[in-house]
């Protein structure tokens, strides 16, 4: 069943995107070489706390932390850790979902760890431009084929990654997961038909080298790229609007607008 929101449940989401989006732009300043993805973790709880909101992931099917940290090979679900020490080159990705007086929101972003390199620069180049093409099609009248397409063209045909098909956008509200799906893969054309007032994530989870995950065994979490290269992810939400998608997670309107119209 798939929840149309109004206006004011829309603006609701939009102010605990905001305290999300204020949470990543923190992490600029946090991660490092030398700190261990716990950190990453401790800061998320307290930014948290301090706005009056809630990490939602906490305790969903069973998971124990307030945010994923997957770091390198790892494509999602990655638990922080106090022995995992970033260093230099580290391709980070660090994903929560905020829950604010009842209304969530949901985003994932990249960071590399103190010095990069041309490969790691190209892999989050192309993944967040494969996100904001995704948010392009994500107009009144368009089906989510069509961000699926957009986003395996650009990533698949054009640049020769691996677009993860395990892993899926999704509606959002006052539940974590609803529906839609929202695959980053597909045929333009096809799907559901969007309507305005749906709430969705859209969430490109880009590897290096094949499509393919594997589940890390110990955990029962953690999702790896089946041939150990570089997973890259980003993600907002988004609410479906007569004039447009409109970014509910936004860490900068400016730049957002840069990636929609370039």
């Amino acid at each position: 069943m798939i929840t149309l929101k109004s206006s004011r449940e829309i603006q609701a989401m939009a102010k605990s995107g905001a305290i999300l989006a204020g949470m990543h732009i923190g992490l600029r300043e946090v991660i490092k070489p030398g700190i261990s993805s716990w950190e990453i973790e401790t800061f998320a709880k307290k930014y948290f706390k301090e706005h009056d909101a809630i990490a939602a992931q906490i305790g969903f099917e069973g998971y124990k932390y307030a945010t994923c940290v997957s770091v390198n090979d790892e494509i999602c679900h990655g638990f922080p850790r106090k022995n995992l020490i970033l260093k230099d080159g580290d391709l980070i990705k660090v994903d929560t979902v905020v829950d604010y007086h009842g209304a969530m929101s949901d985003s994932c972003w990249s960071y590399v760890v103190g010095k990069s390199t041309p490969a790691i620069d190209k892999l989050m180049k192309v993944t967040k431009k494969a996100l904001y093409l995704g948010i392009d099609q994500a107009q009144v009248g368009n089906r989510i084929g069509d961000i699926g397409a957009a986003i395996q063209h650009y990533t698949e045909d054009e640049h020769g990654y691996g677009d993860v098909r395990e892993f899926i956008g999704h509606g959002i509200g006052p539940t974590m997961h609803e529906s839609p799906n929202v695959p980053h893969y597909g045929q333009a054309g096809h799907g559901l038909r969007l309507r305005a007032g749906m709430t969705i994530t859209i969430e490109p989870m880009i590897n290096m080298g094949t499509w393919k995950a594997e589940m890390d065994d110990p955990n029962g979490w953690t999702a790896r790229t089946a041939d150990g290269s570089l997973s890259c992810q980003y993600e907002h939400t988004l609410a479906i609007t007569n004039d447009g998608p409109k970014i509910l997670t936004s860490q900068d309107p400016i730049s957002d607008q840069k990636y929609l119209l370039s």
